[in-house]
């Protein structure tokens, strides 16, 4: 399927000309985004995705964004979209200088898009280690920004080496999260995952997984700083612990490969993806 896209109140076509060559997310990346999963015409937990947008929007400094706006955008987006697998939301500072400072605030007009396309949806994951980190002491630690040039350069290390997802630590040596996921070490019959403290972003499949799997009573929590170094990979390389991702598109995706070396998904992790499928199919906006 074609991408289709709304902007600034109506559906557009993909070559109609969308914002200024002066948004300020175009030129200085001074915006925030969303993705959701699509299940029949449905965003996935859509609610909690534009809590997040709030949060990482007024976290950047851009102001309070119309949230009844973006869910209008969003619904008639999907109700075109036919058979769409993801959505992507995105706000930006609208029109700004060419530098980094921005217009008084009273003079500011965000600018909205919205998109939905098509997506594919991968059972497992492979991961590589390269050598950036994230700093968890960033001005914009935690917030989903559309600035993406570290991941973009990541990323592609990752494909070089025969990955999917690259893997970073922070600047204290601890696991922090890949690209565009969380992620869950499976080692000593409990999933855990790094704190928010480590710097990765606060995922919403991250987030559910913690919720359900709790209630469900599968061992699953939050690591304490410190408790997940780096090297807790050589752990899952030599077989004495597992690896899972989580992420919007790809849900819960177990490990089956770090740095060209095949690994076996480990039976909690399994147990995982299985409790998040049965949780979407009940309920579209938990």
């Amino acid at each position: 399927m074609s991408v289709v896209i709304w902007s600034d109140g109506a559906l557009r076509e993909p070559t109609d000309p969308l914002v200024t060559g002066v948004d300020h997310g175009l030129t200085v990346g001074d915006g925030v985004f969303e993705t959701c999963a699509v299940y029949e015409g449905q965003a996935f937990a859509l609610t909690r995705h534009l809590r997040r947008l709030r949060r990482s929007a007024l976290g950047l400094g851009l102001g309070e964004p119309d949230l009844d706006e973006v869910r209008t955008a969003v619904d008639e987006v999907l109700a075109v979209a036919g058979d769409a697998g993801r959505l992507r939301i995105t706000l930006t500072g609208g029109p700004g200088p060419l530098g980094s400072h921005r217009f008084d605030p009273e003079e500011q007009r965000q600018t909205l898009v919205v998109l939905a396309g098509p997506a594919t949806r991968a059972q497992d994951s492979r991961v590589a280690r390269v050598p950036w980190v994230r700093n968890e002491r960033s001005a914009v630690a935690g917030l989903k920004t559309t600035s993406y040039a570290e991941n973009v350069v990541a990323l592609a290390e990752a494909y070089r080496q025969g990955a999917d997802e690259a893997v970073l630590a922070n600047t204290v040596g601890d696991l922090c999260e890949g690209t565009g996921s969380n992620v869950f070490v499976e080692r000593g019959g409990e999933l855990v995952t790094p704190p928010l403290s480590s710097g990765c972003l606060a995922g919403i499949t991250r987030e559910l997984l913690l919720e359900w799997g709790a209630a469900d009573g599968m061992p699953v929590r939050e690591a304490e700083p410190g408790e997940l170094p780096y090297e807790v990979l050589d752990e899952v390389v030599a077989g004495d612990a597992h690896l899972l991702l989580s992420g919007s598109i790809r849900n819960i995706a177990p490990t089956v490969r770090v740095d060209a070396v095949d690994v076996a998904a480990g039976p909690l992790s399994l147990a995982a993806q299985r409790l998040f499928q049965e949780h979407v199919g009940r309920d579209l906006d938990p």
